[in-house]
């Protein structure tokens, strides 16, 4: 049997009591370490911590072993109890979905237990989850690269009076460049994208495009650690989040749409002073 577990967004006590009692049944376990972190797995001895609450050893699964070498531990699981944890809820990222396909295509047993995820956790704001519209990635720029498929699916949330939640880019483990053309791969430092990082490469594609999706006065919220005992919740414009001190990772942002009486009310609680 495989179990891909949530394990929520805080530290290692937000794990359910159903994950719990899997992962501490389960022979391997392994936990996934590219697609988001828990808060406290910025620390050197986060792992230790995990394993020390669930009487266990844990092999961190990479984006290589996750998407190149997973049959190794898909093999595991015809034959015994093995655990997949996740930061927040399994479904939040789609590796996770083609790990479901690939264990079914070789008959392995999948169960998975959800958890709390960034998806229903920014409901902390005040802003209504039905009125979110499409969720959109903000991939850091380089020199060379800069993909803006997000501005018309904000332009278009936006249209129809939707808030938009952008996910913001978290680099662990990647190759650069040289090395890869070298053929052996040299991975960079790990980085974890800034809401200011965020709004400065927005208003850089507004820039651009010109079709006037959002502009420095257009209000969002912004959501450092959201989850931890430390959580930041701040609301106000782009130029005024652009200047402010979030903190430690990871961030997100929200993207106000049109709002109800009652979402305003809740954001005035976290209005930029």
């Amino acid at each position: 049997m495989l179990y891909i577990i949530g394990l929520g967004l805080g530290d290692e006590r937000d794990i359910t009591l159903r994950g719990l009692e899997a992962v501490k049944k389960c022979e391997k376990v392994y936990m996934e370490a590219y697609t988001s972190l828990l808060s406290f797995g910025l620390s050197a001895d986060g792992l230790s911590t995990l394993e020390k609450l669930y009487g266990k050893p844990i092999t961190v699964a990479d984006r290589d072993m996750v998407e190149e070498k997973v049959d190794t531990m898909l093999s595991e699981a015809i034959a015994s109890d093995v655990a997949f944890l996740v930061v927040g809820d399994p479904f939040g990222a789609t590796t996770h979905t083609d790990l479901v396909v690939r264990a079914k295509e070789l008959g392995v047993n999948v169960k998975v237990i959800h958890n709390a995820s960034v998806m229903n956790a920014v409901g902390v704001c005040g802003l209504q989850l039905y009125r979110y519209g499409e969720t959109v990635s903000i991939p850091f720029f380089t020199d060379v690269w800069k993909p803006d498929s997000f501005y018309e699916r904000i332009q278009n949330n936006r249209k129809l009076g939707l808030h938009t939640l952008c996910l913001l880019d978290i680099r662990v483990k990647e190759p650069t460049w040289e090395s890869l053309a070298r053929g052996k791969k040299q991975y960079e430092p790990p980085r974890f994208m800034t809401i200011n990082t965020a709004i400065e490469q927005l208003l850089e594609v507004e820039q651009q495009r010109g079709e006037s999706a959002y502009d420095e006065e257009t209000e969002c919220v912004g959501f450092a650690r959201l989850g931890s005992e430390d959580q930041m919740i701040v609301a106000g414009t782009m130029r005024e989040l652009l200047a402010f001190d979030f903190g430690a990772p990871l961030h997100c942002l929200v993207i106000i749409g049109k709002t109800h009486p009652l979402e305003e009310e809740m954001l005035n609680v976290y209005r930029h002073k």
